[in-house]
């Protein structure tokens, strides 16, 4: 079923924009939240500064797995929508500074399968939804600035649980998700993204197609449900030298398992720095009559889990990529920062776009 734009003006604009110029996303969230030093109380804020949800306190106040008690929520990243909103949006600001045409949201772990590990299943919608009011209000804030128009992507991640593999090498056959229960968390949070005004949904960070799939089906469903659908986006990881996703695929493969969305964008994120990630760019820019995106992390973790390579040798290595006509979209990961995008963003200014392909049919 061929469904129309939910806000066509966006839409068209995303798309004529990708026809001029290589767009450029933000970097890494977390390491920019690192920088603020927060504490537990950051985290809690007022609403949760007795241990338990005040917005939605269980009856009685039972303990139970829903209230949030006895769970650290330091590390909570997605919760600071709700608790610091301002730390967030001024993340978001500083990258849209930076030069980011796209601004990805505060909503990487905000499915009720990843906010389990904090008791907080409960906030997830609420929790899409507050983190893409603040990434769209940054945007349409920093248009209104300067004319630019910048677009607020909508972050579904890949959850801490795989449909593909089992957890226990003693049990080969089991599986600690199904994908049913992906879909229905995923529905939840693409109604949440969807809400809250993302411009662009992103499925990212795949290292488990299965999960991809079943994030893909709930985002038609949402669509479905609505009568309008927004641009989608889906985004893999290379875990290692491998050169394949955790769930054993070619980035060949990968794109060949989700080319039936028609996303407008495929790409590789996170795992690899920019120089460890070209090949396998280099075949989905060959491959795919998507668009192609990528955002790099800053080189290779160090001993103490940092990231060492500056924004000029991060860079220079994806000029080289622009050149070679491999991008249209391109950010950090892991470790990049404002300065790292402020840079990317001079690299490819005035580089043509890669230009789709033209693939013939199979016989």
């Amino acid at each position: 079923m061929h469904l129309p734009w939910l806000d066509p003006g966006r839409a068209q604009a995303l798309l004529e924009l990708l026809t001029q110029r290589i767009l450029v996303l933000d970097g890494a969230m977390g390491t920019m939240i690192q920088q603020h030093a927060l504490t537990e109380a950051d985290y809690r804020g007022q609403r949760f500064a007795d241990g338990f949800d005040s917005a939605n306190p269980p009856l009685g106040h039972a303990h139970d797995a829903a209230c949030g008690c006895g769970h650290d929520q330091r590390g909570n990243n997605d919760l600071l929508s709700l608790t610091r909103p301002d730390v967030i949006e001024g993340i978001h600001r500083e990258y849209l500074a930076a030069g980011a045409d796209l601004v990805e949201t505060n909503t990487f772990n905000s499915t009720s399968i990843s906010l389990a590990d904090y008791g907080l299943s409960h906030l997830a919608r609420e929790l899409n939804e507050a983190g893409a009011r603040l990434a769209r209000d940054a945007c349409d804030a920093a248009a209104k600035a300067d004319g630019r128009p910048r677009f607020a992507i909508g972050v579904l991640g890949p959850t801490n649980r795989t449909a593909s593999l089992s957890p226990d090498v003693n049990r080969p056959g089991f599986r600690a998700v199904t994908f049913d229960d992906l879909r229905e968390a995923y529905r939840e949070a693409a109604d949440g993204l969807i809400d809250g005004g993302a411009d662009v949904l992103m499925v990212e960070t795949v290292f488990d197609t299965l999960n991809a799939k079943a994030a893909l089906f709930a985002v038609e469903e949402a669509f479905e449900g609505r009568g309008a659908r927004l641009p989608v986006m889906v985004s893999g990881t290379i875990t290692d030298a491998s050169g394949r996703t955790l769930s054993g695929q070619t980035a060949e493969a990968f794109w060949y398992s989700v080319r039936h969305a028609q996303p407008l964008a495929i790409g590789l994120n996170c795992a690899l720095g920019a120089r460890d990630l070209r090949a396998h760019v280099d075949v989905l820019a060959q491959v795919a009559d998507a668009y192609v995106s990528t955002h790099p992390n800053a080189g290779l973790p160090n001993a103490f889990g940092g990231y060492d390579e500056t924004p000029e040798d991060m860079a220079a290595v994806i000029g080289e990529f622009a050149r070679a006509g491999l991008l249209n979209l391109v950010g950090g990961c892991c470790g990049t920062t404002p300065a790292h995008i402020a840079a990317i963003t001079q690299a490819v200014a005035g580089i043509a776009p890669r230009t789709l392909p033209a693939l013939e049919a199979a016989a």
